[in-house]
Protein backbone atom coordinates (compact mmCIF):
# COMPACT_ATOMS: atom_id res chain seq x y z
CA UNK A 1 0.00 0.00 0.00
CA UNK A 2 1.38 3.13 -0.65
CA UNK A 3 0.38 6.74 1.15
CA UNK A 4 0.73 9.76 -0.07
CA UNK A 5 -0.11 12.04 2.64
CA UNK A 6 0.48 15.68 0.84
CA UNK A 7 0.84 17.80 3.92
CA UNK A 8 4.02 16.12 4.65
CA UNK A 9 5.20 15.30 0.84
CA UNK A 10 6.92 18.65 -0.40
CA UNK A 11 5.39 19.06 -3.41
CA UNK A 12 8.04 20.67 -6.06
CA UNK A 13 7.20 23.81 -7.69
CA UNK A 14 5.72 23.31 -11.25
CA UNK A 15 8.77 25.25 -12.20
CA UNK A 16 10.87 26.36 -15.50
CA UNK A 17 12.03 23.34 -15.91
CA UNK A 18 8.86 21.29 -15.84
CA UNK A 19 6.94 23.80 -18.05
CA UNK A 20 9.93 23.17 -20.37
CA UNK A 21 9.60 19.31 -20.25
CA UNK A 22 6.12 19.53 -20.64
CA UNK A 23 6.53 21.57 -24.04
CA UNK A 24 9.36 19.34 -25.17
CA UNK A 25 7.26 16.19 -24.39
CA UNK A 26 4.29 17.92 -26.62
CA UNK A 27 7.00 18.17 -29.44
CA UNK A 28 8.53 15.16 -29.16
CA UNK A 29 11.88 17.15 -28.33
CA UNK A 30 14.68 15.50 -26.38
CA UNK A 31 15.19 16.55 -22.91
CA UNK A 32 17.92 18.52 -21.21
CA UNK A 33 19.53 16.81 -17.85
CA UNK A 34 17.42 19.74 -15.54
CA UNK A 35 14.26 19.04 -17.83
CA UNK A 36 14.78 15.15 -17.51
CA UNK A 37 15.51 15.62 -13.72
CA UNK A 38 11.36 17.78 -13.17
CA UNK A 39 9.69 15.40 -15.36
CA UNK A 40 11.44 12.13 -13.34
CA UNK A 41 10.28 14.20 -10.13
CA UNK A 42 6.56 14.40 -11.51
CA UNK A 43 6.62 10.87 -12.74
CA UNK A 44 7.93 9.82 -9.32
CA UNK A 45 4.61 11.45 -7.90
CA UNK A 46 2.28 10.10 -10.11
CA UNK A 47 3.79 6.28 -9.45
CA UNK A 48 1.60 5.88 -7.13
CA UNK A 49 -1.51 6.43 -8.61
CA UNK A 50 -0.02 3.97 -11.55
CA UNK A 51 0.76 1.30 -9.15
CA UNK A 52 -2.23 1.68 -7.24
CA UNK A 53 -5.13 -0.77 -7.73
CA UNK A 54 -7.83 1.11 -5.54
CA UNK A 55 -7.25 4.75 -4.87
CA UNK A 56 -8.64 5.97 -2.14
CA UNK A 57 -8.52 9.93 -1.59
CA UNK A 58 -9.50 11.65 1.88
CA UNK A 59 -11.14 15.18 0.19
CA UNK A 60 -12.60 18.04 2.95
CA UNK A 61 -14.55 20.94 0.85
CA UNK A 62 -12.38 23.81 1.42
CA UNK A 63 -14.28 27.05 0.43
CA UNK A 64 -16.60 25.00 -2.32
CA UNK A 65 -13.69 23.37 -3.61
CA UNK A 66 -10.69 21.25 -2.66
CA UNK A 67 -7.65 22.03 -1.00
CA UNK A 68 -4.80 24.21 -2.34
CA UNK A 69 -2.49 21.23 -1.66
CA UNK A 70 -4.78 18.07 -3.40
CA UNK A 71 -4.90 20.52 -6.13
CA UNK A 72 -1.43 21.47 -6.11
CA UNK A 73 -0.52 17.66 -6.38
CA UNK A 74 -3.47 17.20 -9.19
CA UNK A 75 -1.85 19.66 -11.50
CA UNK A 76 1.50 18.53 -11.28
CA UNK A 77 0.49 14.91 -12.12
CA UNK A 78 -2.00 15.09 -14.46
CA UNK A 79 0.26 15.56 -17.55
CA UNK A 80 0.71 13.73 -21.13
CA UNK A 81 2.38 10.61 -20.84
CA UNK A 82 2.20 10.51 -17.19
CA UNK A 83 -1.79 10.27 -16.48
CA UNK A 84 -2.78 10.94 -20.25
CA UNK A 85 -2.23 10.70 -23.72
CA UNK A 86 -4.22 12.33 -26.36
CA UNK A 87 -3.84 12.13 -29.85
CA UNK A 88 -6.53 13.29 -33.26
CA UNK A 89 -9.42 11.48 -31.44
CA UNK A 90 -9.27 13.43 -27.80
CA UNK A 91 -8.12 12.45 -24.43
CA UNK A 92 -6.99 8.99 -23.23
CA UNK A 93 -6.72 8.40 -18.81
CA UNK A 94 -3.83 5.97 -18.81
CA UNK A 95 -5.43 4.82 -15.23
CA UNK A 96 -7.38 2.21 -16.78
CA UNK A 97 -8.61 -1.15 -14.78
CA UNK A 98 -8.46 0.72 -11.68
CA UNK A 99 -11.34 1.64 -9.12
CA UNK A 100 -11.09 5.14 -6.49
CA UNK A 101 -12.94 5.42 -3.56
CA UNK A 102 -13.74 9.14 -2.45
CA UNK A 103 -14.41 10.33 0.55
CA UNK A 104 -16.20 13.94 0.93
CA UNK A 105 -15.90 15.72 4.36
CA UNK A 106 -18.36 18.99 4.34
CA UNK A 107 -18.71 21.04 6.93
CA UNK A 108 -22.16 21.74 6.53
CA UNK A 109 -25.40 19.99 5.03
CA UNK A 110 -25.12 20.30 1.16
CA UNK A 111 -28.11 17.04 0.51
CA UNK A 112 -31.00 18.46 -1.68
CA UNK A 113 -33.47 19.41 1.46
CA UNK A 114 -30.69 21.58 2.96
CA UNK A 115 -30.61 25.46 2.99
CA UNK A 116 -26.79 25.25 1.06
CA UNK A 117 -27.81 25.09 -2.64
CA UNK A 118 -25.37 22.91 -3.31
CA UNK A 119 -25.55 22.34 -6.82
CA UNK A 120 -24.11 25.77 -6.77
CA UNK A 121 -21.60 25.28 -3.79
CA UNK A 122 -20.39 22.03 -4.45
CA UNK A 123 -17.60 22.02 -6.67
CA UNK A 124 -15.56 19.16 -5.11
CA UNK A 125 -17.33 16.29 -5.58
CA UNK A 126 -17.77 17.39 -9.70
CA UNK A 127 -14.08 18.56 -9.70
CA UNK A 128 -12.83 14.92 -8.30
CA UNK A 129 -15.12 13.42 -10.73
CA UNK A 130 -14.27 15.20 -13.86
CA UNK A 131 -10.55 14.44 -12.81
CA UNK A 132 -10.60 10.41 -12.03
CA UNK A 133 -12.58 10.22 -15.28
CA UNK A 134 -9.61 11.96 -17.21
CA UNK A 135 -7.11 10.38 -15.98
CA UNK A 136 -9.15 7.23 -16.45
CA UNK A 137 -10.69 6.07 -13.56
CA UNK A 138 -14.46 5.56 -14.10
CA UNK A 139 -15.51 2.91 -11.28
CA UNK A 140 -15.76 5.09 -8.78
CA UNK A 141 -17.29 4.86 -5.05
CA UNK A 142 -18.33 8.30 -3.18
CA UNK A 143 -19.45 8.35 0.50
CA UNK A 144 -19.80 12.03 1.81
CA UNK A 145 -19.69 12.94 5.67
CA UNK A 146 -21.57 16.29 6.17
CA UNK A 147 -22.56 18.58 9.07
CA UNK A 148 -18.68 18.17 10.17
CA UNK A 149 -18.18 21.71 11.08
CA UNK A 150 -19.42 22.71 14.41
CA UNK A 151 -18.45 20.37 17.38
CA UNK A 152 -21.62 20.34 19.17
CA UNK A 153 -23.60 20.16 16.20
CA UNK A 154 -22.08 17.07 14.43
CA UNK A 155 -24.56 14.81 12.74
CA UNK A 156 -23.78 11.45 14.32
CA UNK A 157 -26.09 10.02 12.45
CA UNK A 158 -24.82 11.09 9.10
CA UNK A 159 -21.37 9.78 10.46
CA UNK A 160 -22.49 6.81 11.57
CA UNK A 161 -23.82 6.36 8.60
CA UNK A 162 -21.06 7.26 6.43
CA UNK A 163 -19.23 4.50 9.01
CA UNK A 164 -21.61 1.87 8.09
CA UNK A 165 -20.98 2.96 4.13
CA UNK A 166 -17.71 2.78 4.20
CA UNK A 167 -17.70 -0.80 5.87
CA UNK A 168 -19.92 -2.30 3.27
CA UNK A 169 -17.95 -0.65 0.45
CA UNK A 170 -14.62 -1.93 1.96
CA UNK A 171 -16.25 -5.73 2.32
CA UNK A 172 -17.63 -5.24 -1.55
CA UNK A 173 -14.07 -4.52 -2.95
CA UNK A 174 -12.33 -6.96 -1.08
CA UNK A 175 -14.37 -9.22 -3.26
Amino acid sequence: MHTIDIWQTALPEFDEHAMAAKYAGLTDTPLNASQQTAWDGLRALASHLHQADIVVLSVPLWNFGIPYKLKQLIDLVTQKDILFTFDRNGFNGMLTNKQAVVIYARGLDYGTHSATPSSRFDLQKPYMEMWLNFIGITDTHSIIVEKTLFGTEIDHDARHAAAMQAAQLGRQLQM
